[in-house]
């Protein structure tokens, strides 16, 4: 599939072909099915809302996690400079909203895979982009976990605009610090 970033996990043969790709009509159907668990909606919602969600904002680009053909996750880029932590971080970057494994899929490390290849396609697609930037509640570790595994450090300022309470700031660098940037340091 073109547009496609592959994150290569040579400890797994399960996980060789984890990608991720812009949301396509064709893959719009299998998205609107993914599921989670109960307790993990009310930090990510459900998915048709979030892709429906994100097709009405311009700032905002759907994303598909792919375990070979397989639609097994989605995420949505937002492109807003206050997105993320309500305020500018200092540098170019890029907000990670709504991130999903379908519940059937977790626990197989394709988490962790796709943060990676979503990095990877970030860095080749978006080059001015340094950062990228999330949300994690403070109840949600096993998330909390997974992207510290990806490579993002946790800034240790806590977010307070979420529906369902605290939130970790969570950045993983893209690109290099800029010289004057005091913000996000590499970690």
């Amino acid at each position: 599939m073109p547009g496609m970033t592959v994150a290569t996990d040579v400890s797994s043969p399960a996980l060789a072909r984890v990608s991720v790709c812009v949301v396509s009509p064709m893959l719009a159907p299998a998205l609107r099915a993914l599921q989670v668990a109960p307790e993990q909606l009310q930090y990510v919602g459900q998915t048709a809302y979030n892709l429906e969600q994100t097709r009405l904002d311009r700032n905002s680009e759907a994303m598909a996690v792919l375990a070979g053909e397989r639609v097994v996750g989605f995420y949505r880029l937002d492109f807003s400079v206050t997105a993320i932590a309500g305020r500018p971080l200092g540098e170019p970057s890029v907000g990670l909203r709504a991130y999903v494994i379908d519940q059937r899929e977790q626990g197989r490390g394709y988490g962790t895979a796709a943060m990676r290849a979503c990095a990877d396609d970030l860095r080749r697609r978006y080059p001015e982009r340094r950062l990228l930037a999330l949300t994690v509640n403070v109840r949600n570790r096993a998330a909390y976990g997974v992207y510290l595994k990806a490579g993002f450090f946790d800034t240790g300022e806590l977010y307070h605009g979420g529906s369902a309470g605290p939130q970790h700031l969570m950045l993983l660098r893209l690109a290099p610090a800029a010289p004057s940037s005091p913000t996000a340091p590499t970690p």
